[in-house]
């Protein structure tokens, strides 16, 4: 489980004018995504569970199940709450099956699982993403004591033990609003790494010709950094914001799997991975379906911020 990904190398920066010159790096990297079947597989699962979580009510409509909604007639209360039936309770009803126990249909609390995970990763990866540019951004181009004061910071929040912080402080957070606790708090350690790699390629590209050339004309500090250095970080922000994404979705599941994140009776994967812990030696399938559809998501976010990564590098574009 890990909070944000440090592993990918930020793509080459090139020069301001050399893609205008040539062509829109922008669309070398579309083409090249779009002729990988890998990629275009993964851009597939990840859209199917994006539209999954934007009309969760929707489906569930046509499904007929509530998230929420007890099917008693689904379950054995002989067997101790078993479902009834095979391969947990799997039919024309129950498309996935039902939750032991409870009766509670695993398609409907999928769904609704992923829009709970989509809300989050992609909250704190816009968050991470803000306060990673904006104090990457000061300490790489303004240097000195506030390049010293960030740097310290991010410094300590990286070193600190992030999983323990978590797990203590949302055990004692009221349940309301968890979603967006969660936010804040992966975010808050998180923004470290995006801004870390920022400070570093912009003290590179505050000393290129350019830059020294906006300068002189006589530019303000502000121009240059929104006008010559920020839209040269663009590949290295989308290649970290992808890496990212993934990270939080793991972080998310592992924390409702400790039992400190979304609490019941919201639907969330890693929750029903952590209730299905009593029950996979019988029902295998509960654990199963919200383990494969959690695993296929936090893959394709992966190998997709690799092949943009290999994309976006000019050596990899076609």
């Amino acid at each position: 489980m890990t909070l944000s990904s440090t592993g990918p190398t930020a793509p080459a920066v090139s020069e301001p004018g050399t893609a205008a010159t040539t062509s829109d790096p922008r669309r070398h990297v579309v083409r090249a995504l779009l002729r990988d079947p890998v990629a275009v597989a993964c851009l597939g699962y990840i859209a199917l569970i994006v539209l999954m979580a934007v009309f969760a009510p929707l489906i569930v409509r046509v499904s007929g199940w509530d998230p929420y909604e007890f099917d008693q007639s689904a379950i054995d209360p002989d067997l101790g709450g078993m479902p009834a039936g095979s391969w947990g309770g799997i039919s024309g009803s129950h498309w996935l099956g039902v939750e032991p126990g409870s009766g509670r249909d695993v398609f409907a609390r999928i769904v609704y699982g992923a829009r709970s995970s989509m809300l989050i990763a992609f909250g704190a990866t816009l968050l991470t993403t803000v306060l990673g540019m904006v104090f990457g951004l000061l300490a790489g181009y303004f240097g000195g004591r506030i390049d010293m004061l960030i740097s310290r910071v991010m410094e300590f929040l990286m070193a600190f033990p992030a999983l323990i912080f978590m797990i203590a402080v949302l055990s004692v957070l009221p349940a309301d609003d968890r979603q967006y606790l969660l936010v804040m708090v992966i975010s808050l350690f998180g923004w470290p790494y995006l801004a870390r790699i920022v400070r570093g390629q912009t003290m590179s590209l505050k000393e290129r010709e350019f830059v020294e050339a906006a300068r002189a004309s006589g530019a303000s500090r502000t121009a240059i950094v929104f006008t010559e250095i920020l839209p040269n970080l663009r590949s290295t922000i989308l290649v970290m914001v992808t890496m990212a994404v993934p990270g939080y979705i793991g972080t998310e599941a592992g924390l409702s799997f400790l039992g400190v994140g979304l609490v019941p009776p919201t639907p969330s994967w890693g929750q029903m991975i952590s209730s299905s812990v009593n029950w996979y030696a019988v029902v295998p399938t509960y654990f199963l379906v919200p383990g494969t559809f959690l695993a296929l998501l936090v893959l394709s976010f992966m190998v997709l911020g690799d092949h943009i990564r290999t994309a976006a590098e000019p050596g990899g574009r076609s």
